[in-house]
C-alpha cells in the first residue's frame, strides 16, 4: 500500500546537485534462512538491555527479519509451482524475503490484530517492522486516500498501535507521505499534521522498545533542509531516525547520499531505505505508479555497510499495487504479473 504521492515527482535543485556525484550500488544483502533473516547474533538470544539495545551504534544489529510463510507472494508461488514451475521459482525471490507489514484505516479491530502480529513474530525470534499509515488526508486524495477522521481519531488509533505493541521490540515506520507531502494541506492543517505526528512518536516510543523512523519522502522530493525543519518539528529527537524511498525506485547510491545530508541536519540520526523495488533505478519519466521495467533491489538486512543506515528494508511489499495506473488493481492489492517482472529482473538469484 501507499502509493507516492504526485509531489515526490518534482525534484528540488538541492537534491539534483546531491545527486550528481552518486555512484555505485549497495552491497547485497546475505542471505536469508528459513522464514528469518540471520545476521551476527540474535535478538532473541541477546543480553543485557534487551534485543535492540547494545553497544552498536546500529541499533537494529543482531535482527531477524520476519520472512511470512503466508505471504501472497509464498500463496502465489505455491499455486504456479504445478504448472507454472518457472514462474514459480522466479517468485521466490520475493516469497523467501521479509517484508513491512502495514496498518491503516482497513486494519480491523486494531489493536488485538497488532497484538497478535507482534506475537506472531516475536515467537519466532524476530523483529517485526511496520508501517503506519492512517493520517488524516492520506495521500493528498489520490490512489491512497484516507486516514482517521481527524486529530483526536488519529491520536486514539496510534495509542492502540502502541497498546497493540505493548514492551515488545519492534521497528516502526511512522506515516509514509505525511511530511514530505503536506504541501497540498492547507497552512492550518498542515500545523495540525505537525502536532498529530509529533505525539504519534510520544505514544510509540513510551513503549520502551518501539524504534520510530519517521517518514522523510525521498532524494528528489523535498530538500534536505526543509525536511531536516519538518523533522525537527515533528520529534526527530527523540526518535530513532527517519526512512528514505518509501514505495520509490530511486536508488541505494542517491538515496544514501541524501540521508547522509539529512542526518548531518538532524543530529547524526540514522535511516533505513526501501530498497524493494529500486533495482533499476527509476523509471525513465521518474513515473512512481506501476511503471514497467523495474527490478527488485537489494535484499532486506540491517548489515548496509553504512555508518548511518541501519538497515535496507522491503518497506513496499514487492507485488502490491501502487493504485489503479499503468494496469494495475486498486492500491495495495496483490498483482502477480508485476511482482513477476520485478523478480525477473533482480540482479540476483533466489539461491544468492
Amino acid at each position: 500500500m501507499g502509493p507516492l504521492g504526485i509531489q515526490r515527482l518534482a525534484p528540488t535543485l538541492t537534491a539534483i546537485v546531491m545527486t550528481l556525484a552518486a555512484c555505485g550500488e549497495s552491497p547485497l544483502a546475505p542471505e536469508i534462512q528459513s522464514g528469518s533473516e540471520i545476521q551476527s547474533g540474535s535478538l532473541t538470544g541477546s543480553t543485557g538491555g534487551g534485543a535492540l539495545s547494545g553497544e552498536s551504534s546500529n541499533p537494529l544489529r543482531g535482527a531477524r527479519l520476519f520472512v511470512d510463510p503466508n505471504s501472497n507472494a509464498a500463496r502465489q508461488v505455491a499455486d504456479w509451482r504445478p504448472s507454472r514451475p518457472g514462474d514459480a521459482a522466479a517468485l521466490e525471490k520475493i516469497a523467501a524475503q521479509p517484508h513491512a507489514t502495514w496498518f491503516g484505516d482497513w486494519t480491523a479491530q486494531l489493536f488485538e490484530t497488532v497484538r497478535d502480529e507482534t506475537r506472531r513474530i516475536r515467537s519466532t525470534g524476530s523483529l517485526p517492522v511496520y508501517v503506519l499509515y492512517n493520517i488524516p488526508n492520506r495521500d493528498c486524495g489520490l490512489y491512497s486516500s484516507g486516514g482517521a477522521n481527524g486529530a483526536a481519531a488519529y491520536e486514539r488509533w496510534i495509542a492502540d498501535v502502541a497498546r497493540g505493541i505493548g514492551s515488545e521490540e519492534a521497528v516502526v515506520v511512522l506515516e509514509p507521505d505525511a511530511l514530505a507531502g503536506m504541501d497540498c494541506l492547507p497552512e492550518g492543517a498542515q500545523s495540525e499534521r505537525i502536532s498529530m505526528l509529533e505525539k504519534a512518536v510520544r505514544t510509540l516510543k513510551a513503549g520502551g522498545n518501539t524504534r520510530v523512523y519517521i517518514d522523510a519522502g525521498n532524494a528528489r522530493w523535498v530538500g534536505a533542509g526543509e525536511m531536516a525543519a519538518r523533522l525537527r518539528k515533528v520529534g526527530i529527537a527523540l526518535a530513532d531516525g527517519f526512512a528514505l524511498n518509501v514505495s520509490n525506485f530511486l536508488p541505494d547510491s542517491e538515496t544514501i547520499q541524501f540521508g547522509n545530508a539529512l542526518s548531518a541536519q538532524v543530529g547524526g540520526k540514522h535511516f533505513v531505505i526501501d530498497t524493494s523495488r529500486n533495482g533499476a533505478g527509476a523509471a525513465p519519466d521518474v513515473a512512481w505508479c506501476n511503471p514497467g521495467g523495474r527490478a527488485l533491489g537489494s535484499k532486506p538486512t540491517v548489515s548496509t555497510g553504512h555508518a548511518n543506515v541501519d538497515a535496507f528494508l522491503w518497506i513496499k511489499a514487492p507485488g502490491e499495487s501502487d493504485g489503479e495506473c499503468n494496469g494495475g488493481p486498486r492500491a495495495g492489492s496483490w498483482w502477480a504479473d508485476y511482482a513477476l517482472e520485478l523478480a525477473r529482473r533482480a540482479n540476483w538469484s533466489a539461491s544468492s
